[in-house]
């Protein structure tokens, strides 16, 4: 499910919606052979980190302003595809830290994911949700700069407390809890930081109230939300396309009663019409440097890249 955008998609063939209906039983079947496919070229990005830079800066004007407290912004890189996009793609999903790895196709189009964050998720009656925000390399120095960066804490929190209204907006009165807040997690070669939100779902609430609520996910739009969707989306060089918006399962647990795991489409690739397509995004605040912001979008690139293009590095 992707999330609204009022620019076009640079991989037009993903479906805003896919669903897919599984049945218990059993088949036996052949795997045609296939020329595994790989990245035959240079990744070409929507923006240069020149432009990228501006776009931080602007978001930074809007916050002087008084428009928004914190805005992510998601930009976006292509390169040529050939071959069988399946190999790639099980790499890219096998990421480690990937709780929601996965891969869905069509026709003409591929998608995988290999998130780490919950957008939703509804068990025994309670709903949590899981924002991640906060990113470093994965080395003890790095570790010990996330902890101590007020930078990082501060959009962190602000996220937090906007999931906490998201939840209230379908909670029972006085149940919505922080129940882990900035808990240092990996994923791949990046230490991130995560918080634990969750509340009890209120009697009534379906999915299209719960999802209502929920999406898109606060830590891929910012604070306050409707106006941060605005300026990313005026700033933004191309569609959101698959990513940032969820990906995972809607079911119902062995009594019955209503299920649901969603994960937030980030670290998500595409391929379409013989081209590979990646997205990265982070908050930008009033104390954002524009040229960290830039190599933290690369730094999360780069493992998605790699998978890509075989475990090769990638350009």
């Amino acid at each position: 499910m992707s999330p609204p955008s009022v620019t076009a998609s640079p991989a037009p063939a993903v479906p805003d919606l896919a669903a897919v209906v599984y049945e218990h039983r059993h088949s036996v079947g052949m795997e045609v052979a296939r020329r595994p496919g790989a990245v035959t070229g240079p990744w070409t990005p929507s923006w240069t980190p020149e432009e990228h830079a501006a776009a931080v800066q602007a978001v930074r004007e809007a916050i002087a302003r008084g428009d928004v407290y914190v805005v992510n912004l998601v930009g976006h890189a292509s390169a040529p595809f050939s071959g069988d996009p399946r190999e790639a793609l099980a790499r890219l999903a096998g990421l480690p830290g990937a709780k929601y790895g996965g891969v869905l196709h069509g026709d003409d189009w591929w998608v995988a994911s290999a998130s780490p964050e919950t957008l939703v998720e509804v068990a025994g009656g309670r709903v949590t949700t899981r924002p991640i925000k906060g990113t470093r390399p994965a080395t003890p120095e790095g570790r010990a700069e996330l902890l101590a960066s007020a930078k990082e804490r501060a959009e962190h929190v602000m996220i937090v407390d906007l999931e906490r209204n998201d939840l209230g907006r379908v909670a029972r009165t006085g149940s919505v809890r922080v129940d882990e807040l900035f808990a240092i997690r990996r994923w791949s070669g990046l230490w991130q930081a995560e918080s634990t939100v969750s509340a009890e779902l209120r009697d009534g609430v379906g999915l299209a109230e719960l999802l209502a609520a929920v999406w898109p996910g606060g830590s891929v739009t910012g604070a306050p939300k409707r106006a941060a969707v605005e300026v990313a989306g005026r700033l933004e060089p191309v569609g959101r396309g698959p990513s940032m918006g969820a990906f995972g399962w809607i079911g119902h647990d062995h009594t019955g009663r209503a299920s649901v795991d969603l994960g937030l489409s980030i670290r998500t690739a595409a391929i379409s019409a013989n081209r590979a397509h990646l997205w990265a995004g982070g908050g930008i605040v009033w104390d954002s440097d524009p040229r960290a912001e830039v190599a933290e979008a690369a730094a999360k690139t780069a493992p998605l890249k790699r998978a890509l293009s075989g475990g090769r590095a990638a350009g």
